[in-house]
């Protein structure tokens, strides 16, 4: 009850996005999601690169999870997952903290805090990869960009069905549903529900995913809409932190090796989340935005995983070439997290120019706690056995052969971040082709750490003003040009082993490009050059798990080339290519594994080159009857490994295909394969001994009604 009563009160304060409205002579037509922080823009007009992925393109390649939908775009790219319990990913070069998942937008609200596993795709109505320098605009984010997940909501058009039932590789069976049911004029009702279980390639893992995503909406007069969305989701998952790569080889374990202890079970996943939102138009040209959030999620379970540190590893030794030492954890993470925003649009003349302002401010608490038990093998010596060592055969695994280590506390802690923030933007139209953005953002930070293990806390506070610039010239009908510079603002949570707070990481950022619509606008695409830069960064503490440490200052420049839409023929096309070379900018020790990262080094995951391209027909078959197939190819260039170091995980190639064929009106089925030639591959490492490696071939076959 704690979390609605936050919610209601949330309501009368500040905050969010809501629905945009039409009004003809039938009343109000909710026509989609008016997005706080965007404003009324042509794509044109926004002197950023904006990349949507589409309802269309989830479904053809049959994507259930975010990060798999984002490996659509080329300018994100994978990162250490956390034994795949969290997404994690940088956009242009740059991720967040190691030791969080990284940040999302859901509908604007800051989503993607806290540890409630994976973001499954049920609900999502579209994705956007905002990339660029709008931290000044957006706040508390990357530099490189920032995701935002467009969820499906409650619309009064109408009642539709929708439910699918699947089957694939590893025994993967899943279950959706959606029912949007208007109740009269004025309520309208959206019931979304998932439910999964799955094997995996991996020996021994599996996983359990379930979810209810309900909303409704209501009209609460002719310019007002109101809404509310649950998100209730739980997840279980065994904990799996890869292969490992003695020596840098990564030929020696098979990809279906689990190193990990079926005995520890899985680590579960909840998610309990509220969303309120209302919007209000005043007229034409200024609309009210209002809204709050609130979300709890939990992470708990136990996990085996390598040992990092050399001394205490038997692996690669002469007496134990073959045996892997293994740490025992527990963890009891738990994120709580409230957000409340506001915002009015306006647009208007002044002096003959037309102004399009945006004035908002907004509030966000994040409280992070994290309980942290281990148990760690003593440093190798002569005597050292393999019961003592937790050890593992990694070329002939046999689980269960040493009792389950005891853990005892190593982290217990709260991090708790209070902050709120004010910003303006306004784009005005000096003349018809020619368009400059001024914006400023105001954020001020109070983070607070309490070590409740040492009883030691420390708290402070921060503040600055972060501008952003843009400019927009319209060259044709067809081709706009466009440049923009901004600075980020993000309070580091947390603080060192010894409680010492972090400074804030400060950015700057600059992008410039042309953005183009060929064949009347049904192919659209962006070209755009960025130099981004910050510092403050943080890194995992491998000493103190769960603590991070700050490494200096990192640097990316980059080219990117994204379009999409129809070619002639009636032929879909998706094209995504980036060029990233993100660098560290100073020397500074490792803080992982106490080795020099130099100025020029590159950054752990990052690839220089990604490119992921798809195209796809509908062929008609009679009457409401067709086949559509479709084929994609992902690209991606070798990363760094592990950091400080010459390893490296190689490049891949990987194709998919994918077809649907409509039975009958209201009815198809689908079918899918991903990794077409069974190409090994890796997507992210933390370490060599912590290496993800990517799934073998898979192939889905389903059935989707409607109406």
């Amino acid at each position: 009850m704690r979390s609605i009563a936050i919610l209601l009160a949330g309501i009368s304060c500040l905050a969010v996005p809501a629905y945009a409205e039409e009004i003809d002579e039938a009343g109000i037509t909710v026509s989609g999601i008016r997005q706080a922080y965007r404003g009324d823009f042509e794509q044109k007009e926004i002197p950023q690169a904006i990349a949507t992925i589409d309802a269309q393109q989830l479904t053809d390649n049959n994507i259930l999870r975010l990060t798999d939908a984002l490996d659509l775009n080329a300018s994100i790219s994978r990162q250490n997952n956390f034994g795949g319990l969290w997404d994690s990913y940088a956009v242009r070069g740059f991720a967040g903290d190691e030791n969080l998942p990284t940040g999302y937008l859901v509908d604007g609200f800051n989503g993607g805090r806290g540890f409630g596993g994976t973001r499954d795709v049920a609900g999502v109505e579209r994705i956007e990869v905002l990339k660029g320098p709008a931290a000044a605009l957006y706040g508390r984010g990357e530099p490189g960009g920032t995701v935002n997940i467009i969820t499906k909501k409650a619309v009064f058009d109408g009642l539709k069905v929708n439910a699918s039932g699947l089957y694939g590789s590893f025994d993967r069976i899943r279950f959706d549903a959606d029912a949007n049911i208007p109740v009269g004029e004025n309520v309208a009702v959206r019931l979304i529900g998932f439910s999964e279980k799955s094997d995996s390639f991996r020996q021994t893992v599996d996983s359990k995913r379930y979810g209810f995503l309900p909303s409704v909406a209501f009209k609460l007069g002719e310019n007002t809409v109101l809404s509310y969305e649950l998100e209730w989701t739980r997840s279980e998952a065994d904990f799996d932190r890869g292969i490992v790569a003695p020596g840098g080889n990564l030929n020696i374990v098979s990809r279906r090796t689990f190193l990990g202890e079926p005995g520890d079970g899985p680590l579960k996943a909840k998610v309990s989340g509220h969303q309120l939102q209302v919007q209000h138009d005043f007229s034409d040209d200024w609309s009210l935005l209002l809204g709050t959030s609130y979300r709890e999620t939990d992470l708990e379970g136990f996990s085996s995983e390598a040992e990092l540190a050399a001394g205490r590893q038997f692996l690669g030794r002469a007496a134990t070439p073959n045996l892997l030492s293994r740490q025992r954890r527990f963890r009891d993470y738990e994120g709580e997290h409230f957000v409340v925003r506001g915002e009015l649009s306006g647009d208007f003349e002044i002096g003959g120019l037309r102004n399009r302002l945006l004035i908002g401010a907004d509030y966000d608490e994040f409280d992070n706690s994290q309980l942290f038990r281990r148990f760690r093998p003593a440093t190798v010596t002569a005597t050292s056995t393999e019961a003592a060592q937790y050890a593992i055969d990694i070329l002939n695994p046999v689980y269960g052969r040493f009792p389950l280590p005891a853990t005892a506390v190593l982290t217990d802690r709260l991090d708790q971040q209070k902050a709120y923030g004010l910003y303006l933007q306004d784009q005005i139209s000096l003349t018809d082709g020619l368009q400059v953005r001024i914006g400023l953002r105001y954020d001020n930070y109070d983070v607070r750490s309490l070590n409740r293990a040492t009883g030691i806390s420390q708290n402070r506070s921060f503040e600055r003003v972060s501008p952003q610039f843009g400019l927009v010239v319209k060259a044709s009908e067809a081709v706009s040009l466009y440049a923009a510079y901004g600075e980020g603002f993000r309070s580091n949570l947390g603080a060192r082993a010894n409680g010492e707070v972090f400074d804030p990481e400060l950015s700057k950022s600059f992008e410039g490009g042309a953005k183009f619509g060929l064949f009347d606008n049904s192919l659209t695409g962006t070209v755009s050059l960025f130099k981004l830069k910050k510092r403050n960064i943080l890194a995992a503490d491998v000493a103190n798990p769960g603590f991070s440490i700050p490494i200096g200052k990192a640097g990316s420049t980059g080219f990117e080339f994204d379009i999409a839409g129809k070619l002639p023929g009636d032929i879909d096309w998706l094209f995504s290519y980036a060029f990233v070379d993100a660098e560290a900018k100073t020397d500074v020790l490792d803080p992982n594994f106490s080795l020099q990262i130099r100025a020029g080094d590159p950054l752990i995951n990052i690839p220089k080159h990604s490119l992921n391209t798809q195209v796809s027909k509908r062929f008609a078959l009679g009457d409401d009857r067709g086949l559509t197939f479709g084929a994609g190819v992902q690209h991606v260039s070798k990363r760094l490994g592990e950091t400080a170091t010459s390893f490296y995980l190689p490049g891949y190639t990987l194709v998919r295909a994918f077809a649907r064929v409509e039975v009958m009106e209201g009815l198809e089925v689908f079918g899918d394969v991903k990794n077409l030639f069974d190409e090994t591959y890796y997507t992210n490492s933390f370490a060599r001994l912590w290496v993800a490696p990517g799934s073998p071939r898979a192939f889905t076959i389903g059935a989707r009604a409607s109406f």
